[in-house]
């Protein structure tokens, strides 16, 4: 056997986790046949609900997202990390069913969810207009038993005082009819960790098996497994405490572990889906957000699922499965296609050719101006996942702004409040030039000293890079590539820089993760555009 062919044996065997990298959290695994797939959040980006698939387990593919028009989610105004939480992908009857939570709020309490449901015969659609399900929680799901379906999400309670995460409810909902039917009930209430969320039901060996998230998504996160001989309950804790955690071993590469869920392999095994995190130092900003792994998970019958060690391992043994390998994404998008590639979200409204022109200019990627960086509404930014700690985006734009109001650039991203910005404006004295802006929750920071004259170029070269905690820009004005004399702060577009809590109340959360972007800003409402001619990811 040669070396090479050793090496795909051996990689097929293993899973490598995480196994989606960069922003892909509260992932929902499913099989279908022998077809894999995982649903993971979104939040204030389209398309929604992103979803990948594998054959063996190893190798994933991108598929795009499923929520991909106003139709089935209007995210208008949407605040930083709102949006669609925590979706739960399943299968019965021939038809795929995708429950997703469209969270509005998170202050002083209250969290405004609404719970959706669409289904489809296939995992490309096309999918149905959606099932408003109730608002009484988030992180809905559905368990198929038999002939019956239910509902459970997470119980909230505004109530000073009260426990806000008020155990996990159930309700019978009504395929024929569409509808919930019956009397919700409380079927858990969580173990002291509590925040107890994130609930998948299941039915093996005799038992149900409540698997649900506790401690909070940070780096208290777990997976506690209850089990019943009846469906309502009571359900017994396992007495030896969670099926994974991260707590209390800042030493793991791997932190954050929780909010998980279940797949039984072709080959007879089970694993677990689950997020994680990569802090860039112990306990420190995990720029890259909250991604998703997968552990083999050992059930002896009559007993309770076990993950050696309880903790989540970079390296895993795959299920005896043929091995899968997808076509290797290309590194430069040349914007040939008649849409987005799958790599590219866009912030806050779909992908519409009202201001996604990828036809106008063949080979060119056509941004018309959108709204200001706190615009809620229409922003213009299209961007993709920040997937290493050492990667870079780099494009060549043709622009021509009239003023200060008309910028289009490159954009190192989290959100709202938390970026580094390089782009073409229009200077005071008429002179066409790039500047670079950050905003550090809020507080915008220029740097007016690395202002480059680039008036009489046509194309320019825009380059952003994560070198680790750093974020650079290069430039070309056509005489190579020349390096920005700055040094960005990268850990500002993490999650824990952006969570604020004031008083004991969130007034600002970070369930995302960095991206790289292109961005345009209209701010007069002037009818700008920005031509791009390529965009080319690179992770180092």
């Amino acid at each position: 056997m040669s070396t090479d062919i050793a090496d795909v044996a051996t990689a097929a065997r293993s899973i490598r986790n995480p196994v989606l990298a960069g922003f892909h959290p509260d992932p929902s695994i499913l099989r279908v046949g022998d077809d894999y797939y995982l649903a993971t959040s979104t939040f204030e980006w389209y398309p929604g609900v992103r979803v990948h698939h594998s054959r063996d387990l190893v190798n994933w593919r991108p598929l795009g997202g499923i929520i991909t028009d106003r139709r089935l989610l209007d995210l208008r105004g949407c605040g930083d990390s709102n949006g669609v939480w925590a979706p739960d992908l399943t299968y019965h009857d021939g038809q795929f069913h995708l429950v997703y939570s469209d969270v509005a709020s998170f202050a002083s309490g209250y969290w405004d969810p609404l719970n959706f449901l669409v289904t489809a015969p296939d995992i490309a659609g096309p999918w149905s207009d959606p099932v408003k399900l109730h608002g009484r929680g988030f992180d809905a799901a559905l368990f198929h038993d038999d002939d019956t379906t239910w509902l459970l999400s997470m119980s909230a309670d505004w109530r000073p005082g009260r426990d806000r995460f008020g155990g996990i409810e159930i309700q019978q909902y009504d395929r024929a009819a569409r509808r919930l039917v019956g009397q919700p009930r409380i079927l858990f209430t969580g173990t002291p960790v509590g925040v107890t969320e994130g609930p998948h039901l299941y039915r093996h060996d005799g038992w149900y098996w409540l698997i649900t998230a506790e401690g909070g998504t940070s780096w208290e996160h777990q997976v506690t497994v209850a089990r019943s001989r009846e469906l309502f309950g009571p359900y017994e804790v396992d007495p030896d405490g969670p099926l994974l955690s991260s707590v209390g071993r800042p030493d793991l590469r791997l932190q954050k572990a929780g909010h998980g869920s279940l797949v039984h392999t072709r080959d007879g095994g089970w694993y677990l889906a689950h997020l994680v995190a990569r802090p860039y130092s112990p306990l420190g900003s995990c720029v890259l957000g909250r991604e998703t792994a997968i552990q083999r998970v050992e059930w002896p019958s009559g007993g309770w699922p076990r993950i050696p060690g309880g903790v989540p391992a970079e390296e895993v043994v795959a299920p005896d499965l043929p091995a899968h390998p997808w076509p290797a994404e290309p590194d430069t998008d040349h914007f040939d296609a008649p849409e987005l590639g799958l790599c590219w979200s866009t912030l806050r409204r779909p992908a519409t050719t009202d201001w996604v022109d990828l036809h106008t200019r063949p080979s060119h990627l056509r941004v018309h101006g959108g709204q200001s960086p706190v615009g809620r509404q229409a922003p213009s930014l299209v961007a993709r996942r920040v997937g290493a700690t050492h990667c870079s985006l780099e494009t060549v734009v043709e622009f021509d702004p009239v003023d200060h109001r008309q910028l289009a650039g490159i954009t190192a991203y989290y959100n709202t409040l938390n970026w580094h910005h390089l782009f073409l404006t229009r200077a005071d004295d008429g002179r066409r030039v790039l500047e670079v802006l950050t905003s550090d929750n809020g507080r915008l920071i220029p740097y007016p000293d690395v202002t480059v004259d680039a008036s009489g170029v046509t194309r320019v070269g825009l380059r952003a890079v994560f070198d680790g905690p750093v974020v650079r820009f290069d430039h070309d004005l056509g005489d190579g590539w020349q390096r920005l004399p700055v040094d960005l702060d990268a850990t500002i577009l993490s999650d824990e820089h952006a969570a604020l809590i004031v008083d004991g109340e969130p007034a600002a959360w970070g369930f995302t993760g960095a991206f790289l972007g292109l961005w345009v800003q209209d701010l007069g409402g002037d009818g700008v555009y920005a031509d791009f001619d390529l965009a080319t990811y690179r992770e180092d």
